[in-house]
């Protein structure tokens, strides 16, 4: 079995890929009510596909590792991952159709999003051994998902902890279910906004404390880093230091005007495995990750609006002068 090699700049994304429809209007409708939108657009989504993209443009060589459907939309998101130049021969090409996102957006930035997994659910353990198999030289760090089955993403995260692979899990969307009691020591970084954090612990997620109290309920259960992210208050980390005491810090946000909250924690969660994978500490890492997120915000739709390595380097140069 080969091992990742730390700071090698090399990320493995495990997810999903869709194509995401978008519409925006001035307000969402309320039930059985139609309103006009203002505009809409279809280009390449799911978590998988725009944490692999958000890497990328971060500066990361990055392969993607999902599964696609048969029809028109494929090439489009097939398309938009070659421009791209991330590496996607360990997609799966299977009938039937492509993944689908269905995202309203309203005039305060604000989304709602049903997203059907369609191909996705065929992202199977088999082809994830498979595909890490063949892997000659791994990535430094994995970004899984859970819009893939659950029994796909544990096996992912198996698999990359035991080559050695710094496992980032982004837990959205939050299970039904309790997840695999297994699956928490596999993950060396979870990534939980408050509502996710909410559901897959039990405890309301409000201010600073409360994100602490959830934060130690992932690191009680193996993780060894959570970060729980919230939107403008910033992030609480919460990590593990030994078997019974762990650290906790609190990351502050960065001020910007919000247009499409759509991806924003793609952009963080991509961002953060780029420089990860890249060497940089945990601090650099995490300061670079929240301006992504930020930056992500700025922009409407998905996948057009994770930064590019050079936007994130002028905002943060941009921060220090202002601080």
């Amino acid at each position: 079995m080969t091992t990742a090699v730390p700071g090698n700049g090399k990320v493995l994304v495990i997810g999903s890929i869709t194509c995401d429809l978008t519409s925006f209007s001035d307000r969402l409708p309320q039930r059985g009510e139609t309103v006009l939108g203002n505009a809409f657009t279809m280009v390449l989504g799911g978590k998988g596909a725009n944490q692999a993209l958000a890497a990328a443009r971060a500066g990361s060589h990055v392969s993607l590792v999902g599964c696609v459907g048969d029809d028109a939309f494929s090439e489009l998101v097939l398309g938009t991952l070659a421009e791209e130049k991330i590496d996607t021969q360990h997609v799966l090409k299977t009938e039937g159709p492509t993944g689908i996102a269905h995202i309203r957006v309203d005039a305060s930035a604000e989304n709602d999003i049903v997203m059907i997994p369609l191909a996705n659910s065929r992202l199977s353990p088999g082809h994830i051994r498979r595909s890490l198999g063949s892997i000659a030289h791994p990535a430094g760090v994995a970004l899984i998902q859970l819009e893939i089955p659950h029994e796909s993403a544990l096996e992912a995260a198996r698999q990359c902890k035991a080559r050695g692979i710094t496992v980032i899990l982004d837990p959205a969307p939050a299970p039904a279910e309790a997840l695999d009691a297994d699956f928490w020591p596999h993950v060396d970084i979870v990534t939980p906004n408050e509502t996710e954090a909410r559901l897959i612990t039990g405890i309301a997620v409000t201010d600073r404390e409360s994100a602490i109290a959830a934060g130690r309920w992932f690191t009680d259960r193996g993780v060894q880093r959570a970060v729980v992210t919230l939107a403008a208050a910033g992030a609480v980390v919460v990590e593990r230091t030994s078997a019974d005491s762990t650290a906790v810090t609190m990351q502050e946000p960065f001020s910007v005007t919000a247009v499409d909250t759509t991806a924003a924690g793609d952009a963080f969660a991509g961002v953060l495995g780029s420089a990860l994978a890249e060497g940089l500490d945990w601090d650099q890492s995490l300061r670079r990750a929240m301006a992504g997120g930020a930056l992500a915000v700025t922009v409407a739709g998905a996948s057009p609006s994770l930064p590019q390595r050079h936007a994130i380097d002028i905002f943060l140069q941009r921060q220090a002068v202002t601080r």
